[in-house]
């Protein structure tokens, strides 16, 4: 992978920078997952933050990233 798994979600919102691509994305929701297991939070909890309404996504995009986000937290120690 050509980034690092962000640690912290400064180095998440510092990741804009980059152009998007797929490994951008994996490495995104890697960090996202990390930090959300360091701060005690539950699979549940942070799908439901994905899937909670926002101007960004629409539901059936929102669905779609909660079923990633899950498949992710799986198969990452």
């Amino acid at each position: 992978m050509n980034y690092p798994i962000p640690a912290n979600p400064q180095e998440i919102v510092a990741l804009r920078q980059k152009p998007v691509d797929e490994e951008l994305v994996a490495a995104v929701i890697a960090g996202v997952i990390q930090i959300a297991r360091s701060q005690g939070q539950s699979l549940d909890e942070l799908t439901a933050e994905v899937l909670a309404e926002d101007g960004l996504l629409d539901q059936m995009q929102r669905s779609w990233l909660s079923d990633i986000v899950a498949q992710a937290w799986e198969s990452l120690p």
